[in-house]
């Protein structure tokens, strides 16, 4: 059995404890630690860079070559993939039934040619009759009236020629300009339909043009960049496929008439030199436009940018060893850096390092900057 003056005692231990513990809870406590962090200060140079813009080549002149005739392919006269001339004979279609109809066309002309001449002599006769009051003025009028029948049938005869003509000369497709052609889709012997079978297709190839999509805010550097040559010699406009870099620059051919009210955006077209037929159409490609250096920007590391709900902010080292953010707008990202448009000024030092632990208004150590 315990003896009575333990109890008393473990009381007394206990309450000494609780009461140093209380003691503990409300001593105060000092100002969280400084953080530590790397600065950098903001300066204002010239930075020149390339906007890139994604491109597909396509030719500045093509045409899909069709027969206006029916029939069948009688003659190729070219190999697939040549240099073609303008007016140069590519194919011929059977013409054998076009020549007919030409020669019968000929010959029912001919026919209302002598009809006319003897409709001529006629009304020339009974009009000298008729001045000599020998004759009924009802067969002068007949006369007149079969002689304007006969021009008129003449005539008719004629556009009849001319029409079966062209059917002749359609026989015969010729290419529309110089250019390349490409792969036939027909052989000899391939009966082909009148408007509708697709027999070749020929296209240029120098210059060889690329289409890029330009939203509308860079519209009105494109159309500087399209009147004013001296602007266009400081902005080279180069292409490159796979990391591979296209020899010749280009220059600004034509824009699209208007933006397009959806998406904001416009279609640009471009011409890049192609003598030794290095480009092909449909290829895909990264069109390079570079950005004079024309004034002074702010550039920083890319790393200091916190970004929050789409918005994007760095902490600036202010008075009493405090860091705040502040809302920056970003411009061209160059590589590690990044351009800011605004919400910065040389000589403002800016958290770099150890941004992931600041808060608005926390104290930092800056460490020794590198």
């Amino acid at each position: 059995m315990l003896s009575k003056g333990i109890l008393p005692i473990s009381l007394i231990t206990a309450a000494l404890w609780f009461a140093a513990c209380k003691q503990k809870q409300q001593a105060p406590q000092g100002p969280p630690p400084a953080t530590p962090v790397t600065l950098y200060e903001v300066k204002a140079f010239q930075s020149t860079y390339a906007d890139d813009y994604p491109g597909i080549l396509v030719p500045l002149n093509q045409t899909e070559l069709r027969s206006q005739v029916t029939g069948y392919v009688t003659g190729i006269y070219f190999k697939d993939g040549d240099k073609v001339k303008k007016g140069q004979r590519l194919y011929s279609i059977d013409a054998q039934l076009y020549d007919a109809n030409y020669q019968n066309a000929i010959a029912n002309m001919q026919v209302q040619e002598t009809n006319l001449v003897k409709a001529q002599k006629d009304a020339d006769r009974y009009n000298e009759l008729d001045r000599q009051d020998a004759i009924a003025k009802q067969q002068v009028d007949y006369a007149n009236a079969a002689l304007e029948a006969a021009k008129k049938q003449v005539e008719a005869a004629k556009a009849n020629v001319r029409s079966v003509q062209a059917n002749v000369r359609f026989a015969n497709i010729t290419a529309p300009f110089d250019g390349t052609i490409g792969i036939s889709q027909v052989r000899v012997g391939t009966s082909v339909v009148a408007g509708q079978t697709v027999m070749n297709t020929v296209s240029t190839d120098n210059p060889m043009a690329v289409d890029i999509t330009i939203d509308q805010k860079d519209l009105y550097r494109f159309s500087l960049l399209s009147q004013n040559k001296n602007l266009v010699k400081d902005s080279v406009i180069t292409i490159s496929f796979g990391g591979l870099k296209y020899d010749h620059p280009g220059t600004i051919s034509v824009m699209d008439r208007a933006v397009d009210p959806q998406t904001g955006t416009l279609k640009v077209r471009l011409s890049f030199p192609n003598a030794k037929s290095l480009l092909k159409a449909g290829m895909n490609t990264i069109v390079h436009i570079q950005n004079p250096a024309g004034h002074d920007e702010m550039v920083i590391p890319y790393k200091a940018v916190v970004e929050q709900l789409g918005e994007f902010f760095v902490y600036v080292a202010g008075d009493s060893s405090k860091a705040f953010q502040r809302k920056i707008k970003l411009g061209k990202q160059l590589d590690s850096t990044i351009i800011v448009k605004s919400g910065l000024s040389a000589g403002d030092k800016i958290v770099v390092q150890g941004v992931q632990n600041v808060r608005e208004g926390a104290v930092i150590n800056p460490a020794p900057q590198k």
